[in-house]
């Protein structure tokens, strides 16, 4: 089981991307968890993470998450993925970086 958190200002905009992660995920046979938060209550959520990703619009924020999460991946999530909602590529991209670490 993948735990995939994306965080993103208030948790809306990454919902849509939420939804087109875990069709394909059902498609390809992945086992994932995959739910988005808004960065006021990412702290919460980080602990159940596997890796997190990170809305485009609140890229600042990776840093701060990096501290927060440890030795677990986080990234900010390609604006151009983002703006198509490409669910395959983003999260193809979280299952590289949790098998990566």
């Amino acid at each position: 089981m993948k735990n995939i958190l994306l965080v993103c200002s208030a948790g809306m905009s990454t919902g849509m991307i939420v939804k087109k992660m875990e069709a394909v995920a059902a498609e390809e046979g992945i086992e994932a968890k995959i739910w988005a938060v808004g960065d006021s209550v990412s702290a919460e959520h980080i602990p159940n993470a596997d890796v997190v990703l990170v809305g485009p619009q609140v890229r600042f924020l990776v840093k701060k998450l990096q501290e927060m999460a440890g030795n677990k991946p986080v990234k900010a999530i390609d604006m151009a993925d983002y703006g198509k909602m490409d669910g395959k590529k983003i999260l193809h991209m979280a299952i590289d970086l949790i098998d990566t670490n």
